[in-house]
C-alpha cells in the first residue's frame, strides 16, 4: 500500500460507517448501569433505611427513566445524534452524582420522592446514548439491522460485567463507589465521542454480514473472559485489587480490538468499489404487490370526508414509513407492545429482585454476587444470539422475527417456574435462562418495529416500543413482588396490617421486614409465569397478522436505494 492509498484508507476509516459502529460500542459498553442496580440497591437501602417495597419503587423509577425515551426520540427527530448523546451525558452525571452525595451522606437524608426523581433522570441518560447510537446504526446499515441491534444491545448487557470490574479496580469492595463511577465513566465517554456518531450514506457491501460476526466473535470473546475471572474472583476470597485492574486492561483491549475490523472491512471496501449487486426492479414490483395484498388493498380514494379524517391515523401497507400517531394506534403495535411489557416485565421483575430473592432462599453472598454479575453475561448472549440468529433465519428462510419473539416468552417461563417452587439450583439455573430470554426480547422488538413501521421516525417509535419495560417493572415488581414479598415478611415476623392501623405504627423497618423461604418470592413467580405465557399468546397473534410480510422481501427497497446511490457516486466519479 502506498502513500496515497494509505491516505484515502485513513479517511475512509475515519469517516466511513464502520467507524461510527466502533464509537457506538465504546457508549453502549457502558450506558447499561441500570442493569446493576443489584449490586449497589443494597447500600441505599441500608443506608437510607428503606423497606422492599420502597426500594422496588426505586427500581421502577430506574426503569421508567431508563427505557422511557420519547423525549429523547423527539430530539433525534429534529437534532444530530451529537445533541442527544451531549444531553444524555449531562442528565447521567447529575442523576447518579446525587445519589452519590445522599448514600455517603455528603447531603441532608433525601425525601423518598427525591430519590425516585435523582434515580429517574440518572437513568433516562440512557435512553439518550441508546437513541444516538443504535438509531444512527440501524439507518446505516438498514440491510443488517438485526445483526447491528443484537451487537450493539449485546455490549449494552455486557456493560454491566465491565462496570463491575472497573469500579473493583478502582474502589475495592466499596459498592458506594460504583455509583459514583456510574455517574462519571458514561459521561465523560459520550463527550469525548459524541462529535463522531452520525449519519452515513448506505451502501451495498458484499461481506457486510461477514464483518458483523467479526464482531460478534470479539464480543463472545470478551463475555467468555469476563464470564471466568467473575467466577474466579468470586471463588478466591481475597482477589486482589491489581487483578480487577489488570482484567479492566484487558477488558479495554478487547472493546479497542473492534478497530480492527473496522479497518478490515474499509480495506474491503476499497477493492470493491465497482461491485453493484443486482436485483431486477420485477422482483421489488412483486414484493410490493404482494404486501398491498397482504393488507387487503388499504388504499382509499382521497375524495371523501372519511380519508381526510382517517388517513392521519390509518399507515401504509407494512414496511413502509409510518407517522407517528399511525404506528402508535396500529393493531400490530398494541400487540408487540403489550407482550413486550409482560415478557420483559416479569423477567425485569426477577433481575431487579435477584439479591433479596437469594438472601430468601440463603444463598451466600458469594453466590449472590455471581447471580448479578453473571445476569449480564446471559443478558448479552442472548442479544447477539437473538439478533443475528434471527437476521440468519429470516434472510435465508424467511423465518419471522415475530415468531422468534413468542419461542422467547416461553423460553422465559421456566426461570420463573424455578424460582417460584425453588427448584434444586434454582437461581444457577434462573440466572441464565432469565437474563438470556430478558437479552433476546429487546434486539427482536427493536427490530420488528422498525420493519413493520419503518426508519423515518424510528428514534421515536423505537423509544415507546422501549416503554414497555418500566410499565412492565411497576405493575409486576412494584405492585406484585414488592407487596407480596413484605406482606409474607410482616406474616413470619407476626405484624398485622390490622395491629399497625390500630396502632398507628410506622411502617416496619427493612431489617425487620426481612423474608427467609421459598413462600417470598413463590405466587410472585407463578404470577410472573402466566404473564409470560400471556404475553407468548397475544405474540402468536401478530406472528399470523404478519406472516404474508415476512415471507416477503422486506429489505428489497433499501438495496434499490443503495445501488442507485452507488451508481450516482461512480457518474460524479
Amino acid at each position: 500500500m502506498n502513500k496515497t492509498e494509505f491516505s484515502v484508507l485513513v479517511r475512509d476509516v475515519a469517516t466511513g460507517r464502520w467507524f461510527v459502529v466502533f464509537i457506538c460500542f465504546l457508549i453502549m459498553s457502558l450506558a447499561g448501569g441500570t442493569y446493576i442496580f443489584g449490586i449497589y440497591s443494597e447500600a441505599i437501602k441500608t443506608v437510607l433505611g428503606y423497606d422492599q417495597e420502597t426500594l422496588t419503587t426505586l427500581g421502577f423509577f430506574k426503569d421508567l427513566g431508563g427505557n422511557v425515551g420519547i423525549l429523547s426520540g423527539l430530539i433525534n427527530e429534529i437534532a444530530p445524534a451529537w445533541v442527544v448523546l451531549g444531553i444524555g451525558a449531562l442528565m447521567n452525571i447529575t442523576g447518579y452524582l446525587m445519589i452519590w452525595l445522599s448514600v455517603t451522606q455528603r447531603i441532608a437524608k433525601p425525601k423518598t420522592w427525591q430519590m425516585y426523581l435523582y434515580i429517574c433522570i440518572g437513568a433516562n441518560s440512557q435512553t439518550f446514548a441508546n437513541t444516538g447510537a443504535l438509531v444512527t446504526c440501524v439507518k446505516n446499515f438498514p440491510q443488517s439491522r438485526g445483526s447491528v441491534l443484537g451487537i450493539l444491545k449485546g455490549f449494552m448487557g455486557l456493560s454491566g460485567a465491565i462496570f463491575t470490574q472497573i469500579y473493583h479496580a478502582i474502589y475495592g469492595q466499596d459498592d458506594r463507589g460504583l455509583i459514583l463511577l456510574l455517574g462519571v465513566l458514561p459521561s465523560a465517554v459520550s463527550l469525548l465521542v459524541m462529535l463522531m456518531v452520525r449519519p452515513t450514506k448506505s451502501v451495498t457491501e458484499k461481506n457486510e454480514l461477514k464483518h458483523f460476526y467479526s464482531f460478534l466473535y470479539i464480543a463472545l470473546m470478551l463475555a467468555g473472559f469476563l464470564m471466568v475471572m467473575i467466577v474466579v474472583e468470586n471463588r478466591l476470597k481475597d482477589f486482589p485489587q491489581l487483578g480487577y485492574q489488570i482484567v479492566s486492561a484487558l477488558t479495554i483491549l478487547f472493546l479497542l480490538s473492534n478497530l480492527a475490523v473496522v479497518v478490515k472491512a474499509e480495506m474491503d471496501n476499497m477493492k470493491l468499489q465497482d461491485w453493484v449487486s443486482v436485483n431486477s426492479q420485477k422482483d421489488i414490483k412483486n414484493n410490493v404487490e404482494e404486501e398491498k395484498q397482504s393488507n387487503g388493498g388499504r388504499e382509499e380514494e382521497p375524495n371523501s370526508v372519511k380519508y381526510h379524517f382517517t388517513k392521519i391515523f390509518k399507515g401504509p401497507p407494512r414496511g413502509n414509513d409510518f407517522t407517528i400517531p399511525q404506528a402508535l394506534v396500529s393493531v400490530d403495535m398494541i400487540i408487540l407492545f403489550s407482550a413486550a411489557t409482560c415478557g420483559i416485565g416479569a423477567t425485569l421483575t426477577a433481575i431487579d429482585n435477584m439479591g433479596q430473592i437469594g438472601r430468601a432462599l440463603q444463598y451466600t453472598p458469594v453466590n449472590i454476587s455471581t447471580f448479578v454479575s453473571l445476569i449480564s453475561i446471559w443478558s448479552f448472549l442472548g442479544r447477539v444470539i437473538a439478533g443475528f440468529l434471527s437476521e440468519f433465519l429470516l434472510q435465508k428462510y424467511k423465518f419471522p422475527r415475530p415468531l422468534m419473539f413468542t419461542v422467547v416468552l416461553l423460553i422465559g417461563c421456566i426461570g420463573h417456574v424455578f424460582i417460584a417452587f425453588a427448584l434444586p439450583a434454582s437461581l444457577y439455573v434462573a440466572s441464565i435462562v432469565i437474563g438470556l430470554s430478558f437479552g433476546a426480547q429487546w434486539p427482536l422488538l427493536l427490530a420488528i418495529i422498525s420493519e413493520l413501521f419503518g426508519l423515518k421516525y424510528y428514534a421515536t417509535l423505537y423509544n415507546f416500543g422501549a416503554a414497555a419495560s418500566p410499565l412492565g417493572s411497576y405493575l409486576l415488581s412494584v405492585r406484585v413482588a414488592g407487596a407480596l414479598y413484605d406482606k409474607e415478611a410482616r406474616k413470619q415476623h407476626h405484624i398485622s396490617e390490622s395491629v399497625l392501623q390500630a396502632a398507628h405504627a410506622p411502617s416496619p423497618s427493612h431489617n425487620q421486614l426481612g423474608c427467609i423461604g421459598h413462600q417470598c418470592f413463590r405466587l410472585s413467580f407463578i404470577i410472573m409465569t402466566l404473564v409470560s405465557l400471556f404475553g407468548a399468546l397475544i405474540s402468536g397473534i401478530l406472528v399470523f397478522r404478519t406472516r404474508k410480510f415476512y415471507a416477503g422481501d422486506i429489505y428489497a427497497k433499501f438495496r434499490v436505494e443503495a445501488e442507485k446511490s452507488q451508481g450516482e457516486d461512480d457518474r460524479v466519479n
